[in-house]
């Protein structure tokens, strides 16, 4: 293949290394198990589950075994929000289950997650932000002590709101993007989280070391994961947490070496489901405990039910050769493998031996229920402002400031939330337009007539419709924007602080519009954005004056 120069290593390996653990030949027992699939499988969905398809993959996660769940991100999604609620009002959180939430470390994130929270026996509140090289320099443009101090104020926070909530949650903190992150770093975050939480024997911190994105073979993997094991602080009182994900196609082999080299918890997803490639499907994981003789503590003995329920409510499908669980993997097409198998049957049945060891038969299909005969970036309720702002300005030329594509990210994310659908982009462009651009009510603009005054003020009037009703005021400023803004103002009453205004071109040539882009700032702080769009720059301006007040108007 051709480009492969470009690529470099993208990991970093630890300072020293331990292989100690790599003499072991398997685990000895299962480890904590976490489902993420209501998190990182929902938010992976084209069509992102219901509330209703929430609470039934709930109840199947519950009767599959799992003690602990990441349930969402509260403070994410209404959706997500209102399903917390739920278990809490309908009391549907067995006590021997403790529900995860996610959190970034950022305080009003955290604090409306402490929200959904309330009236929770058992949960675990996982706060993460990035660390790696690539998010540092390029994403948040921080330096190290910058990015570590993030950690220390989230876990501080959590700290102080769970003892204000009178509650004993438990902690977890997560380095995102830890296989792009030098390791002695990642350590010394980690250390310096756990340095707040004080974590004790009756109340284990969890640290969690996600393959965010896979970048290394898995050995690589499992000596980062063992030298963190080796180097943490308040270790006995600590449970180390494998989060992978599957981007080399290696997602089972990073959580298997991970396990020998000293983790005590796997959070994961059934089949796998998660962004890109996926996350580590515990299905397999834990089968291959089983099958070396390990108690998974998982039960999947009714494998068909599992994959009839999981492909219902994610609208995804189980490959037939999905490992244990696919509906070819236990057949043979082969002559000799099949007569290979009828043999090894016969030799069981005369035998009776303690232990499985059949041809092509790796287990037994019917410990897992099953009879010997037998494609960029698209928008959900899952999406943020960046994947908004760049299908906006890639397919139709609109930039919004900054803080504008956050406004407006929120509004899509709300509406595929209460449509429960992806949104194609014809579709998000249409929410702009209709939310956003020349919102003509109640006030509508007709026309206006500025002239510059010798000192070098402008003063003129504005005609417009106020309700349907033609009203014309004097207006003066500086300015052809605030002479309007000071005539609005004056005569609507309607009062707002700063004025936040950008504008550009969307087509080249003499007949090119231009789109306007205007936040205002309510009494109470609040910015309201509005755009407005037209050939003349001024009148779109002023369009998106009008925008931002009819939307301050409607609560907007």
């Amino acid at each position: 293949m051709m480009n492969y120069q470009k690529y470099s290593k993208g990991y970093f390996m630890p300072p020293e290394i331990d292989l100690e653990w790599m003499k072991k030949d398997a685990p000895d027992h299962a480890p904590v198990w976490c489902s993420v699939d209501l998190r990182d499988g929902n938010q992976s969905l084209i069509i992102p589950m219901s509330l209703e398809e929430k609470l039934e993959f709930y109840k199947m996660l519950l009767k599959v075994g799992f003690k602990e769940i990441e349930i969402g991100f509260p403070a994410a999604s209404e959706t997500e929000y209102e399903f917390l609620r739920r278990l809490v009002e309908e009391d549907l959180i067995p006590d021997d289950v403790t529900i995860q939430v996610l959190t970034q470390a950022r305080e009003h994130i955290i604090k409306k997650t402490f929200e959904a929270l309330k009236g929770v026996k058992n949960a675990i509140v996982h706060v993460y932000n990035s660390t790696s090289v690539a998010q540092r320099e390029q994403v948040f443009r921080k330096s190290k002590e910058e990015i570590k101090e993030i950690a220390i104020e989230g876990a501080k926070l959590l700290k102080q709101l769970t003892e204000e909530a009178g509650a004993n949650y438990r902690f977890e903190y997560s380095p995102e993007s830890f296989t792009g992150t030098e390791p002695e770093y990642a350590l010394e975050v980690c250390n310096a989280v756990l340095d707040v939480w004080q974590p004790t024997a009756d109340r284990k911190a969890i640290i969690n070391l996600p393959v965010t994105v896979e970048m290394s073979m898995p050995h690589v993997y499992g000596m980062q994961v063992a030298y963190v094991n080796k180097h943490l602080k308040y270790r006995d009182n600590v449970v180390l947490s494998l989060h992978p994900h599957n981007d080399r196609g290696c997602g089972v082999a990073d959580t298997e070496m991970g396990l020998l080299a000293g983790a005590d918890r796997v959070e994961g997803t059934l089949f796998g489901n998660g962004e890109r490639t996926g996350n580590v499907d515990i299905i397999t994981v834990a089968m291959n405990m089983f099958a070396l003789g390990v108690d998974p503590g998982l039960d999947f003995s009714n494998m068909p039910e599992l994959v009839d329920l999981y492909e219902k409510v994610t609208r995804m499908q189980v490959s037939m050769r999905q490992p244990y669980a696919g509906k070819l993997v236990f057949a043979a097409f082969s002559g000799s493998h099949q007569d290979a198998i009828a043999k090894g049957m016969k030799w069981k049945e005369e035998k009776n031996p303690d232990k499985w060891t059949l041809p092509y038969l790796y287990i037994d299909p019917k410990d897992v229920g099953r009879e010997y005969d037998g494609d960029v970036i698209r928008i959900n309720s899952q999406s943020g402002k960046g994947g908004v702002g760049f299908i906006m300005e890639q397919k139709y030329g609109i930039d919004m400031p900054k803080k504008m594509r956050e406004d407006f990210g929120y509004c899509v994310k709300s509406v595929s939330d209460h449509k429960h659908k992806e949104l194609m982009p014809e579709e998000i462009y249409k929410i702009f337009m209709e939310e956003y651009v020349n919102v003509a009510s109640p006030f509508q603009l007709v026309d206006f007539m500025l002239k510059k005054e010798p000192d070098g003020t402008r003063k003129g009037t504005v005609d417009l419709m106020v309700e349907g009703q033609p009203e014309t005021f004097v207006a003066r400023g500086n300015g052809r924007l605030d002479a309007v803004s000071n005539a609005l103002q004056k005569n609507l009453g309607v009062s707002y602080k700063d004025v936040t205004y950008s504008e550009h071109a969307l087509e080249l040539g003499q007949n090119s519009r231009a789109m306007a882009y205007i936040g205002i700032v309510t009494e109470e702080g609040r910015t309201v954005w509005g755009a407005g769009l037209d050939t003349d720059i001024i009148t779109a301006s002023i369009q998106a004056l009008f925008s931002a007040i009819n939307r301050m108007k409607a609560g907007k």
